[in-house]
C-alpha cells in the first residue's frame, strides 16, 4: 500500500494483480468508499463510471491511465476518498495527495 498526506487528508492506493491485469483501490480521507470506477485497456478509450454525487473518477482516471501505459495491460481503478463538508481548499489538498500517488506507480 502506498500513502500520501497526513491526518484526514491521507490517501492510499493498493495494487492487486489479477493474472496479467491490475486492479487499483483508492481510499482515504475520513471515510473510504466507492465513488467511481475507471477501466483502461492499451490502445482503447478509457471508460469512467461516476456514481451519483461523487467525483472520484477525476482522480482515478490518471491512476488507471498511468498504470495501463506503464505496464501495458488492462487496469481497473476503483474507490474514493471523503472528508465531511470539505471546503474547496480541502478538496484541493486531497486531489494533490492523490496526484502524489501517481509517482509511485
Amino acid at each position: 500500500m502506498i500513502t500520501s498526506g497526513e491526518g484526514k487528508y491521507k490517501v492510499f492506493i493498493k495494487q492487486i494483480k489479477n493474472g496479467d491485469d491490475l486492479i487499483y483501490i483508492l481510499g482515504g480521507g475520513e471515510r473510504s468508499h466507492i465513488g467511481g470506477v475507471v477501466i483502461c485497456e492499451p490502445g482503447k478509450n478509457t471508460h469512467s463510471i461516476r456514481l451519483k454525487g461523487h467525483y472520484d473518477d477525476i482522480v482515478l482516471q490518471p491512476i488507471a491511465e498511468a498504470a495501463c501505459k506503464k505496464f501495458k495491460t488492462k487496469v481497473v481503478a476503483i474507490g474514493g476518498v471523503h472528508v465531511d463538508n470539505a471546503s474547496q481548499e480541502e478538496i484541493d489538498i486531497l486531489v494533490k495527495n492523490c496526484k502524489e500517488l501517481l509517482k509511485c506507480i
